[in-house]
């Protein structure tokens, strides 16, 4: 449900066009120079010169007998630029394509092979070479194997692995919610993994029904833990690279609630892990050093929040496959938190008995580019007066420097960086409303772009005074000021009244309200909405994670659909007095969450709502995950009336207007079940609505040869009938 809101802005995309182990720029150890790869050779581009050099031929990626090259997805280089890893002919994973078929090339010798040939073709997932390069290891049907890089003798290292009992990966909750995907980690000296265990056995299966893709019938089965019920328990073990017996970490847990490790890494040395570890609730935070060979546990640094404590990969995802911060070869690392009603970064003591905050000020970190200790410098990003852009700033990192913003002056808008480890350079990505994404090379810290003046060049051939985008804030009577956009009709004629779209998400995995380009761009729409003469509104709600501070973030604790609803409905009331709005046609969609939130609007406020269209939308609260759910309300066995109130079914008996609701039977992230459940209640009540179910599709439903067409024409057609455009 949590991500889906972020996508559908823009031209929806198939999984795989962003789904891979670690990805971005691969920089050179040095960081004057990085990878990539140009007509199937893998090239070595200089920095600033951009002089390439061709290191691996695509000839060289020819395996024997074969008459084409390896198609390359990635490509991981070994600590000492000896040997590479391949990865192709992958296959998805639920979200990502982690799973398939990794070929070692020696390029001293120009060896090429393929890793763990006799295990089933795509199954290795997550292969990395030993920190020495001597060994690669891989997961492969829920076991962990290293191989010999040199000899490809392959040794099993966990036998018991199962679709229900994983080792070195995760089951469906953790990898949704966390962001885990690579479960294992290879120690500093090569000679030892660390690793996680999920024990799915005892958690429920929820059963997909698949009844297109043969004559019979048959189940699908994903391991599912809705709110309520307990977390599949973890282990973490550390073993041998040659096999043996696993010593697993005493790490305290609750022994009903159960609790998680989301993070687990080795503490820069080969004699202790470092964890994070939360509770059920996830409101309380231990980080942990662990004793590989006694397995005890010591807390290091403790952290409570009343509401919920983001993991670090929820709001800088360049954490998602792992990583810690630590400095001064280990005796400080950087960690964030909001203890002080903002999201900083302290520099904590590796005992952690003392912290220094680095980054002073009122506003929040949204993400970590670059750390350079030698200078002594943190890069992150921030945008202190404008939550809906984005800027480069860095700081020093013993907190005694104000932060210095390096995005120049007269870019106003969104920017993204990936730093090189040194922070001497950058790739800049930059985009706003009115001007399409451009990227370019950059020096740092004097932001000097070296490949060409692109974004300059780009902003001066933009026509701000062409976009019919407005950016602004809506105050509701309560007082709250949200940020929004609007677009307007074209040859918008304000003595007329106009129809209203507005498109929700609302909840803490999502902020709509963006200055970045295409981000009004309707994709389920046929047409152009303001050619048509609609106003397409979006609004934040408190809740979304905007830079606003940890009270506007969390103060949604346990108020998913009231809170984000009535201000919703109250930030509409205001709009509604627009003397050029139609109050007859107002209309609102949303997917997933949004779609939560439309049937919600609908239910709740059918004074304002007359037409909604809901895809994929969670109808009753006590269906979705305990992992997302219970972060943001709470245990049900505590606070069920909060799921209850939350939910769109409590609701339903209230509508009104139009309504479309569409669902994929085959959605493992937000079940079928929550239509038939939303049906049931509206049928209970003598609602008469539309309902659309796309068999086998999952929670984007694009699966299919037609499926995003038809889609377009059913919500296209839907809204003309019930909310029609055109000025009146």
């Amino acid at each position: 449900m949590n991500k889906f809101c972020l996508f559908v802005v823009s031209v929806f995309f198939i999984t795989s066009a962003v789904a891979q182990p670690p990805q971005g720029t691969h920089w050179s150890k040095s960081g004057d120079a990085y990878y990539d790869t140009e007509n199937g050779d893998i090239v070595l581009i200089k920095l600033p010169s951009l002089d390439k050099k061709i290191v691996v031929e695509k000839s060289a990626l020819t395996p024997p007998g074969a008459a084409t090259p390896l198609r390359i997805r990635n490509f991981f280089f070994s600590e000492d630029g000896t040997k590479a890893l391949i990865y192709t002919n992958t296959k998805k994973v639920w979200r990502y394509d982690t799973r398939g078929d990794y070929w070692l090339l020696n390029l001293t010798t120009k060896q090429l092979r393929q890793a763990g040939a006799s295990l089933p073709a795509s199954s290795l997932m997550f292969a990395k070479f030993s920190p020495d390069g001597s060994k690669i290891a891989y997961v492969s049907n829920y076991n962990i194997y290293d191989e010999d890089a040199a000899t490809g003798k392959i040794t099993q290292l966990t036998f018991d692995g199962t679709r229900k009992f994983i080792n070195g990966t995760f089951d469906w909750a953790y990898e949704e919610e966390f962001y885990c995907r690579d479960g294992f980690r290879w120690s500093p000296d090569s000679k030892k993994i660390a690793y996680w265990q999920i024990d799915a056995r005892n958690t429920k299966d929820y059963l997909m029904i698949d009844n297109t893709d043969s004559i019979y019938p048959f189940v699908k089965p994903v391991e599912y833990p809705v709110a309520g019920e307990p977390p599949s328990p973890y282990k973490i073990g550390v073993i041998g690279a040659d096999g043996g017996k696993t010593t697993w970490m005493n790490i305290p847990t609750e022994p009903v609630w159960q609790s998680y490790v989301p993070r687990m890494e080795w503490a820069v040395n080969d004699k202790e892990l470092i964890i994070q570890h939360l509770n059920r609730k996830q409101n309380v935070s231990d980080l942990m050093l662990c004793d590989i060979t006694t397995g005890d546990a010591k807390t290091i640094y403790h952290e409570a929040d009343s509401a919920w404590i983001d993991i670090l990969p929820s709001w800088d995802e360049d954490y998602s496959y792992g990583g810690w911060d630590w400095l001064k070869g280990g005796k400080e690392f950087l960690w964030a938190s909001e203890k002080d009603g903002w999201r900083h970064l302290y520099l904590v003591s590796r005992d952690g008995k003392k912290e220094t905050l680095v980054t002073v000020g009122n506003y929040d970190v949204m993400t970590i580019s670059a750390i350079n200790e030698k200078e002594g410098y943190v890069y992150f990003a921030a945008s202190p007066d404008n939550a809906t852009q984005k800027y480069l700033y860095r700081t020093k990192l013993d907190g005694t420097a104000k932060p210095e913003r390096l995005s120049p002056l007269n870019q106003a808008g969104t920017h993204e960086y990936e730093v090189s480890p040194t922070g001497k350079y950058a790739l800049h990505s930059f985009s706003n409303y009115y001007t399409p994404e451009v990227t370019e090379w950059v020096s740092l810290p004097d932001h000097k772009a070296f490949d060409g003046d692109n974004v300059n060049d780009s902003l001066a051939k933009a026509n701000r005074g062409k976009s019919n985008i407005k950016f602004f804030k809506i105050k509701t009577e309560e007082g709250v000021e949200m940020d929004a956009y609007m677009v307007k009709p074209t040859n918008f004629d304000s003595t007329k009244k106009y129809p209203v779209l507005f498109y929700v998400y609302t909840e803490p995995a999502g902020q709509n309200v963006r200055d970045v380009y295409g981000i009004s761009r309707n994709a389920q729409y046929q047409g152009n909405m303001a050619d048509d003469g609609y106003i397409y509104i979006s609004i934040d709600n408190r809740g979304t994670p905007s830079p606003k501070g940890r009270e506007w973030r969390k103060c949604i604790s346990h108020k998913i659909g009231l809170l984000n609803i009535s201000d919703q409905a109250m930030a509409a009331k205001e709009v509604l007095k627009w003397p050029f709005v139609d109050t007859s046609r107002i209309a609102v969609w949303g997917w997933s969450g949004g779609g939560s939130a439309t049937l919600n609007l609908m239910f709740q406020h059918p004074e304002i709502y007359k037409t909604g269209i809901a895809i994929a939308a969670v109808g009753y609260q006590l269906t979705y995950d305990n992992i997302y759910q219970e972060r943001y309300m709470g245990l049900p066995q505590e606070s069920r009336d909060d799921f209850i109130k939350g939910s769109p079914i409590t609701y339903a008996k209230n509508l009104q207007g139009h309504l479309l609701y569409i669902h994929g039977t085959g959605d493992d992230n937000v079940h079928y079940e929550n239509a038939e459940l939303l049906l049931n209640a509206l049928i209970k009540y003598n609602k008469v609505f539309q309902f659309m179910a796309y068999p086998n599709r999952t929670h984007g439903i694009f699966e299919g040869e037609g499926t995003r067409r038809h889609l377009a024409t059913l919500y296209t057609s839907y809204l003309h009938q019930y909310c029609p455009p055109g000025a009146r």
